[in-house]
């Protein structure tokens, strides 16, 4: 990779902008709080057998990391 890669692009006026869009920082935000809300799921009860703990909060978490892919990967409208 080159440096230029690395360096923050710039828009029309010559200022510097954003990698990601406004939307990608949002889903982003809403991925860690998915996340957090499935391993708050997994805390809890005494029973360790529960629908909650063993299915329901690991299917949340791996959503919320689905929801991060799709943040880093989608392209902002503006381009």
């Amino acid at each position: 990779m080159s440096k230029e890669n690395l360096k923050p692009k710039k828009d029309i006026s010559g200022n510097q902008s954003f990698i990601f869009g406004k939307e990608n920082y949002m889903l982003m935000i809403a991925s860690v709080a998915i996340i957090f809300v499935g391993f708050a799921l997994m805390t809890g009860s005494e029973d360790i057998f529960d629908f909650r703990k063993l299915t329901l909060a690991p299917i949340v978490v791996l959503s919320g990391f689905v929801v991060g892919i799709f943040a880093i990967m989608r392209k902002s409208k503006a381009e």
